[in-house]
């Protein structure tokens, strides 16, 4: 669609007889979808009206663009009649926007048929025999099946979408000789990426570069891109203890998460791949031990794979706590090689003051790692919260962790980053290719846009995470089931 949408822009003329219908969930994606089109008629069904009725009621997003499309509605309804066509002229775009009755040559739906979308079709139909020429707007593949069995033209909507080959991964390699990549240095970096067609100006900011040697891909060096134009070798130094980076994504990832002054990171990859854990492990290390920052707050969109949370038992904590148990796995694994981030000795005496106990023996259990996610929640170390609570908050000097960001629409992904106040660190991660949601996916979710948006960046960074290190039999069952 965005194609045929730039080739008209290119002309000046108005095409009567050029038609998009949009489906529902195209105005439910995106409010401003009216005005995505130049130099052609809009129509939307009478029926599309009154599945934006039946949404204008949710405090969700797709609630809030039912009532902005039902507004602007209202608002071109001032300027004409919408059954014959009402211009736009929104920033000049010549379209004229019009809708049209429920097709009064309708016929029943087939047994099990979905009414809206037979209804949608037949507009589409009539129009068609109007010598029109037609193009369905819907961002449900079904009904573009539907449509094209019945020989008529049905689009996704790809406005505003990355494509899958153009989707940026924060990295790329360079195959060197062996006996280049042992004298290379970030300052002679520049050169060579030159000398193998790779010129610096077409780098973005904390971009790595790969080099690897063109015999043996585990021996290689890697560096970033940083201001300036200027390179750095990344070196693979351990977190805390023994937990380091085990791949070399994931040392770009630990890059990212340890420099301060890069202000949000999205990790992008499949499960497994590292991007809670590590990201988990920095967080605690950031908050707890170096006190860069006051609180370490993560959330998750609610989404179910299933029924949602509001099916869970419990009170809200208790639902929280199921939603949550990705987190708490990874962190009570944490806790549980290096212990809470306090000293034992405060812990313990905390631990002797509680009288219904007897003996300081039973200390362990006390301190069990289940037990250190509490004790730092309830210190204010530590905030696990459901996402819906973060907007119209201010969140200044907080390490921010969003995950499964995949299942949000840009928009609601800006609402949380905007949140974001002085000296906040936000990271963003998701799989792209496990989208929950019915109206988002690979090129649309706000995990892939916001990447997409903020590539120029200097403050952001992302690193695209492809190796599974979870295990060998789910980094196989990834690949093949």
């Amino acid at each position: 669609m965005e194609q045929v949408v730039n080739k008209l822009e290119s002309k000046k003329e108005f095409r009567a007889n050029r038609i998009f219908v949009l489906d529902t969930n195209i105005l439910l994606h995106d409010a401003n979808a009216l005005f995505s089109f130049k130099g052609v008629v809009i129509v939307i069904p009478f029926v599309v009206l009154q599945e934006l009725d039946t949404f204008k009621r949710n405090l969700d997003d797709l609630g809030r663009n039912a009532r902005l499309v039902i507004r602007k509605l209202d608002e071109l309804r001032a300027k004409g009649c919408l059954s014959t066509g009402v211009k736009l002229d929104h920033n000049t775009n010549d379209a004229i926007l019009k809708v049209i009755p429920t097709p009064t040559d309708f016929t029943k739906p087939e047994p099990y048929g979905d009414i809206v979308d037979d209804l949608i079709l037949q507009t589409v139909k009539n129009l068609v025999k109007e010598k029109n020429k037609v193009t369905l707007v819907t961002k449900d593949i079904n009904l573009r099946v539907k449509a094209d069995t019945l020989g008529l033209d049905a689009q996704d909507y790809t406005k505003g979408t990355v494509a899958l080959d153009d989707y940026y991964k924060g990295w790329f390699k360079v195959k060197v000789p062996a006996d280049v990549l042992r004298k290379i240095t970030a300052n002679k970096l520049p050169e060579l990426l030159t000398q193998e067609k790779f010129p610096i100006d077409n780098l973005y900011p904390n971009e790595f570069i790969i080099l690897e040697s063109e015999n043996n891909p585990e021996n290689n060096k890697l560096f970033r891109y940083v201001v300036g134009k200027a390179f750095k070798e990344v070196q693979d130094t351990k977190i805390v203890a023994h937990f380091g980076a085990r791949n070399i994504q994931q040392l770009m990832a630990l890059e990212l998460l340890r420099d301060d002054s890069i202000k949000i990171i999205s990790l992008v990859g499949p499960a497994g791949t590292g991007k809670t854990f590590l990201t988990l492990l920095m967080g605690m290390h950031k908050v707890a031990k170096e006190h860069i920052y006051k609180k370490f707050l993560i959330t998750r969109p609610v989404i179910a794979l299933g029924a949602d949370i509001g099916y869970l038992p419990g009170e809200v904590e208790e639902k929280l706590r199921y939603w949550m148990q990705p987190v708490y796995d990874n962190l009570e694994f944490i806790f549980s090689q290096i212990g809470e981030p306090e000293e034992e000795e405060k812990q313990e005496k905390k631990f002797k003051k509680r009288k219904h106990h007897e003996k300081a023996k039973d200390y362990r259990k006390y301190t069990s790692t289940e037990t250190a996610v509490e004790n730092l929640i309830e210190r204010g170390i530590l905030s696990l919260e459901a996402i819906t609570y973060m907007r119209g908050r201010s969140i200044p000097y907080q390490f921010v962790f969003i995950d499964e960001v995949q299942n949000l629409n840009p928009h609601e992904v800006k609402t949380i980053v905007s949140r974001a106040g002085e000296g906040t660190k936000i990271i963003l991660a998701g799989d792209p290719f496990q989208i929950d949601s019915p109206y988002l996916d690979f090129s649309s979710n706000g995990l892939t846009i916001t990447t997409e948006k903020f590539k120029k960046e200097a403050i952001f960074g992302t690193v695209f995470l492809e190796k599974s290190e979870r295990s060998e039999l789910a980094e196989l069952a990834a690949k093949i089931l």
